[in-house]
């Protein structure tokens, strides 16, 4: 039987991953009730970290051997550039590694350039382990259809062989450049009509500010919420709502980063409903408290009418649900209820539902198919290649306006700024302006 020792690297690292993993899920099942809310909060985000970093390692290891060990085979390593590339690359997995943990110890009014360091190589760690591996089953691919017999030259493998990594390394870099200047830009401002159905006439052309996934942490900080906070004060809309994932810190730590949020003031209030990443802080009570204190009010699996102002008589349900990684974590008080969230909601006015999660929408037409139009996010866009696949495979509507049945939309924000990784490749950051059609 073989033991742990003589496992490869690889191998232990896969280990390791799935030891964190059972530790979260006992701890999410046993400790919870036990443990007080700060210990939970750290213990749960240094799991988090554990486990991305174990998984990551297999990751860099075929870095490693792809862009150093190849060249120290070669006459490569004679030259006087093979060690600081050699340092550069270790720096480079060093920093990809290291992004995990500034969300514990980096959280700021403004985002430290640590951490915008760290977050970028994790970007371009992400894009270069793509480019290796596909690189990779291309040249196998070419192996397999050129036929065992085909036999080359030592020095043309060896120029093959090298060549792999050096093309990885140059799409990388371009591909990063790119994805930085994309992210820096400001949120372009996509209008979209919706004719909501049984929508009053007094209340034709209403305007709804959409906001999503602005993650104030490691890389967003206030100078960037200010700036959306400008933007939406211009659209003049009549309600602004954020759905979801607005943070990856506690309330305490990055209060003064939320400031500019207390300037917004849509005449039919503004909104919020949680995301997936509100539970990964643990600090829910407290930024529902904060964000009151702006004048934002949450919607905890609740509703409320959104009145015309040309008459009394005339209104909307406007509901909004738990994310549904609340249930996941058993965070106590929380969770996706849709049935308190639309109580009193009937048919016969108009539903508006705040869902942060794609399949939270998914589920609630599933089981209240009068809704009207449901708002989310959590998407991104797949926010950069090659994630973006993923993000579309997984979820049930990936981002843009969808029609479900023949008087439901469904709407999903590409995301406000980014998670993380300050970069965009194949998406945009959006602040929506959707304008509410009655029929």
């Amino acid at each position: 039987m073989i033991s742990f020792k003589q496992l490869p690297l690889e191998a232990k690292a896969a280990v390791a991953a799935g030891v964190v993993f059972f530790s979260m899920m006992l701890s999410r099942s046993y400790l919870a009730e036990q443990l007080e809310l700060r210990m939970r909060r750290w213990l749960l985000r240094l799991q988090m970290a554990l486990f991305a970093n174990a998984l990551m390692l297999i990751g860099s290891l075929h870095v490693w051997r792809s862009t150093v060990t190849t060249f120290s085979r070669s006459s490569a390593a004679n030259s006087f550039c093979f060690m600081p590339w050699k340092i550069a690359v270790f720096m480079f997995l060093a920093l990809a590694h290291s992004s995990f943990f500034t969300l514990l110890f980096l959280v700021a009014e403004e985002p430290y350039f640590f951490s915008l360091a760290a977050y970028t190589c994790l970007g371009a760690y992400i894009i270069l382990i793509f480019f290796l591996f596909t690189l990779g089953s291309v040249e196998q691919a070419y192996k397999f259809l050129a036929g065992r017999g085909a036999k080359a030259g030592t020095g043309n493998k060896n120029s093959r062989t090298a060549m792999k990594p050096v093309l990885a390394v140059m799409l990388t870099v371009v591909l990063t450049i790119v994805g930085l200047l994309n992210a820096s830009r400001p949120p372009t401002v996509n209008s979209v009509e919706v004719p909501v159905h049984k929508l009053p006439s007094s209340m034709n052309n209403l305007k709804v500010v959409l906001l999503s996934d602005i993650h104030l942490g490691p890389t967003v900080g206030k100078t960037k919420l200010a700036m959306i906070v400008r933007m939406v004060k211009a659209l003049k809309p009549d309600i602004t709502v954020i759905v979801g994932d607005l943070t990856d810190s506690e309330a305490e730590i990055i209060r003064p980063a939320v400031e500019p949020l207390g300037e917004l003031n849509s005449p039919l209030g503004t909104y919020f409903v949680t995301g997936n990443h509100e539970y990964y802080t643990s600090d829910v009570s407290n930024w529902f408290e904060l964000l009151k204190s702006f004048n934002i009010r949450p919607l905890h699996n609740e509703n409320v009418k959104v009145v015309s102002p040309k008459s009394t008589n005339d209104w909307f349900c406007l509901a909004g649900v738990d994310d549904i990684e609340a249930d996941v974590l058993r965070y106590s008080g929380h969770g996706m209820d849709l049935k308190k969230a639309l109580r009193d909601c009937s048919s016969e006015h108009a539903i508006v539902l705040l869902a942060h999660q794609p399949i939270a929408a998914k589920w609630a037409l599933q089981e209240r198919p009068d809704i009207n139009l449901i708002l989310s996010g959590h998407t991104h866009g797949g926010q950069m290649f090659p994630l973006n696949a993923g993000a579309y495979f997984l979820n049930p509507f990936f981002v843009g306006l969808y029609k479900v049945g023949q008087n439901t939309f469904v709407y999903v924000s590409p995301g406000t700024m980014y998670f993380g990784i300050p970069m965009r490749l194949g998406s945009r950051a959006e602040i929506t302006e959707i304008i509410l059609r009655s029929p």
